[in-house]
């Protein structure tokens, strides 16, 4: 009981009940006769349909059910920002969701299976058909079929500034005489001072021949050159550096699509680093657009096949690589993952998949 100032307690309880109310027995008895629903039954912001999460993962399990596009968004885009978080572009991220929400939608799942899987499954197995080669290129296969025409088998190395060209170009050249093929260099790199030089280190290192015909000369002209030396030579193999060129400069490009048409090479290798992501999809594009464009026979030759440098860098973001391939169609044939000769392998297309998806 309340005491205020020093006035004596009433002896009276402080009841606050109204008297005139009588639904009390009321309310009891609703709860005994179980007309009244527990607040336990109640979601929070009642009135509002909500699917529970015992619902949606039952839809997903219970088999039978034929999946709407409406059931894999959430699972496709989870998938869609997980694949950018690994440096695939987003253009090409939507892409692929949307080839998986095609194949997938109408169909039914089977029992026990969650749509997350699913999707998952399915992205799998469009990433596998993408990253493997739609035309086989061996190259150790190819050699041998240009030596048995008598020709020696030409690749040349495409890219911008600075990407690793030669180096690579040197790591190749130990490759294949690992293979015991007769390896040449071609210096068509005649633009950038010390490129010479640089190659003729790596082939005084490796113990192979080089050609070379200074500066300042058409780089068409020296690679054809170089391609009549190996033929007298009987070389295997002729390995051709060009110098490095931004995508949108039109002279030097000019002057690569000539070289390419003019000694119509057996392989034409971009090299791009790994390490940019999505700027080497960008400049591949842009060099296909180009060759395209300035190539002075109706079928225009393009990019052959790609090699990655730098990919020891990049922990999971392996993205590049898959952009690189959805843009061009033409495979990862090299990875450069170091510095010295022996640091070059092949892409392993199921250790790519699993690290986007992980």
């Amino acid at each position: 009981m309340r005491v205020w100032d020093d006035k004596p307690p009433k002896n009276e309880k402080l009841d606050f009940t109204d008297p005139a109310d009588e639904r009390g027995e009321e309310v009891i008895e609703k709860v005994l006769t179980n007309q009244g629903d527990s607040m336990m039954d109640k979601d929070e912001g009642a009135g509002q349909k909500k699917k529970g999460w015992f619902s949606s993962m039952f839809k997903s399990i219970a088999g039978n059910n034929v999946l709407e596009k409406s059931d894999l968004q959430p699972a496709l885009k989870a998938l869609k920002d997980r694949l950018m978080t690994k440096n695939v572009a987003e253009e090409i991220a939507e892409k692929l969701c949307e080839s998986v929400a095609a194949s997938l939608e109408g169909k039914k799942l089977g029992s026990f299976t969650r749509i997350s899987s699913t999707v998952q499954t399915a992205m799998e197995e469009a990433l596998l058909r993408i990253l493997t080669p739609r035309r086989s290129i061996d190259i150790l296969r190819d050699v041998q079929a240009a030596k048995e025409r008598g020709k020696p088998y030409v690749v040349v190395f495409v890219g911008v500034n600075g990407v690793g060209k030669s180096t690579n170009l040197a790591k190749v050249a130990y490759w294949l005489l690992q293979h015991n093929l007769s390896v040449m260099m071609a210096a068509c790199d005649t633009f950038r001072s010390g490129a010479v030089e640089q190659l003729r280190t790596h082939a005084r290192r490796l113990q192979i021949p080089i050609f070379e015909k200074g500066y300042e000369k058409d780089p068409a002209v020296v690679a054809k050159e170089a391609i009549q030396e190996a033929t007298r030579n009987k070389s295997d193999v002729v390995l051709v550096d060009t110098a490095g060129r931004m995508q949108d400069n039109e002279p030097l490009m000019r002057a690569l699509s000539k070289l390419i048409n003019l000694n119509k090479p057996d392989l034409v290798l971009f090299v791009g680093e790994a390490l940019v992501g999505n700027d080497a999809v960008d400049q591949l594009n842009k060099f296909n657009q180009k060759l395209a464009d300035l190539s002075t026979v109706p079928t225009a030759r393009l990019i052959d096949g790609i090699l990655l440098t730098k990919f020891d860098t990049i922990d999971d973001k392996v993205g590049a690589a898959l952009s690189m391939v959805y843009i061009s169609g033409s495979p990862v044939m090299f990875v450069g993952c170091g510095q010295s000769y022996t640091d070059l392998k092949k892409l392993n297309v199921k250790s790519i998949v699993k690290t986007l998806l992980k």
